[in-house]
Formats: structure tokens, sequence, C-alpha cells
């Protein structure tokens, strides 16, 4: 399916802080919905899902600090993503969208929506967001030799959306900062003050760097969550692992985006 564009899409570069954005909006009328990419994803990924969703929604990608096509920046950090996402929003005037995150994209998903109640209509999170242990130190000081001995591959990773514009030390610390923000006592508080309705598409099977049996065991630390909030719940199930899950599992997330598109538009 073409994505029909309206006079009002817009393709750019959005400033903040000390980098700039690629965005893309494709403008029109329809519920807008802000896409977040995984750690090192850009805005391609999201090409099926907004092909399944179609032209009645104002679909809105972009690439965040040193992916894709946007800049590299000093700043790295979660809350750096977050100050991001306010820019995008700011900059394209979307008001109150359905956020939908995969992978790191959800994390920053659910904490916007924790933290901006009023300024967010739904969210969808893909695989991401779920609760798992912190790492001992031992445990980081490995996953930062590792990203040193990566290095070498950055290049031919950067094109399969493995890797971005940045020094090992980087590509580690964001990891880490991400399972710190991951654990228990960290994640637990955020989603338990996420007020609207959210729903999570989850995949099956494993991922890079963690099989199939450490996957779904993360998968199944958000039911003492859903236990506690009734505005999250899970809405598939999908079969692919986390890295196949928006090529091969579109249609799961879309109708996600369709079914709370429906329930706010009869609400208010």
């Amino acid at each position: 399916m073409t994505i029909k564009q309206s006079a009002a899409a817009w393709t750019g570069m959005v400033s903040v802080d000390d980098t700039a954005l690629a965005v893309t909006d494709t403008g029109g009328p329809g519920t807008p919905v802000v896409y977040l990419n995984g750690s090192y994803a850009d805005q391609k990924h999201w090409r099926r899902v907004m092909a399944d969703l179609g032209g009645d929604f104002r679909h809105i990608t972009y690439d965040e600090r040193a992916r894709g096509k946007s800049d590299t920046a000093t700043d790295y950090s979660f809350e750096a993503c977050l100050r991001d996402l306010d820019a995008v929003l700011k900059a394209r005037g979307v008001e109150r969208p359905i956020l939908v995150g995969w992978s790191y994209g959800a994390l920053i998903a659910m904490h916007w929506a924790a933290r901006n109640p009023d300024r967010v209509r739904a969210a969808v999170s893909v695989d991401g967001a779920l609760p798992s242990e912190p790492l001992d130190e031992a445990t980081r000081e490995q996953v930062r030799t590792l990203f040193r001995r990566l290095s070498p591959l950055f290049p031919i990773c950067r094109r399969l959306g493995l890797a971005a514009r940045m020094s090992a030390a980087q590509h580690a610390e964001i990891n880490l900062e991400l399972i710190d923000l991951c654990a228990p006592a960290a994640l637990g508080p955020v989603l338990d003050q996420v007020t609207a309705p959210t729903r999570y598409v989850l995949g099956t099977g494993g991922n890079l760097g963690a099989n199939a049996k450490v996957m779904e065991e993360l998968r199944a630390n958000l039911n003492p969550i859903l236990a506690r909030n009734p505005n999250i719940r899970v809405s598939a199930k999908a079969p692919s692992n986390h890295s196949k899950i928006l090529r091969n599992d579109s249609r799961a997330v879309a109708d996600a985006v369709r079914e709370l598109a429906a329930t706010r538009d009869k609400v208010g």
C-alpha cells in the first residue's frame, strides 16, 4: 500500500541541543502517530507498519542522534532522547500523538507517556520496556570489552541498523544505561504511572545477546505490571523474534494502533 502524501508532507532537519535530527512527516488530518526507533535503527524500519495503517493516519518518523541521517552529538543519554522527542513534537506542531516504540524506543515511549499524561493520546510498546535485573560490575565490564572488540565492524553494522556513528565506549554506555533503566525498581514505578491506554506487542524467541529463554523470562516480567495497571495490556504475542517483529508482524503493531485510535475516538 502506498501512503498518500498531503500538501503538508515534510522532510527535513530539526535542531535540538548541539545536533539536528532527520524527520519525516506525512502530514494530513489523520491521528498523529510518532514512531520511536530501536537503539541503532532508523526510520525505514517502520515502513511496513505505516503501509499497513495507510493514509488515515499522520505518520512522523525520525532518526535518533548519530543514527540514520541525523547528525552526531556530544550527549547520547536517555534524557537526551526524551528531549529529542519533545523537539520533534514542537517542530511539527504535534499534540497528543500515539507513540509507537520498538525496543529502546518503547522505553522512550513509556517514560514520555508517564511524564506527560496530558500530552499523549496512547502508546504502543513493541517488544520493549520490559523489566530486567541489573548487571553486576563484572558483567558491565564485559559489555564494554565486547563493544571495543566489535568496533572494527561498526561501519558494516551501521548499514544493518546494528550500530550508530558513536565510539565503542558510547555504544557500551547507552546499552548499560538501558539495562539500568529496565531494572524493576526503576521501570516499575514508570509503568505504574502510565495513564494513557497502552498496548504491548510482544515477540517470541530470542535476540542478539539473549537467547529465547532469557527473552521469554523478560516478557514474563511484565505480568506484575499488567496486574497493577489496567491501562496497560498485551494486544498480541507475535510469532517473530525481537529483531524481525517490525518486518514480519507489522500488522499486529498496526492493529494495536487502530484499536487505540478507535477507543480514544469513542471516549473523547
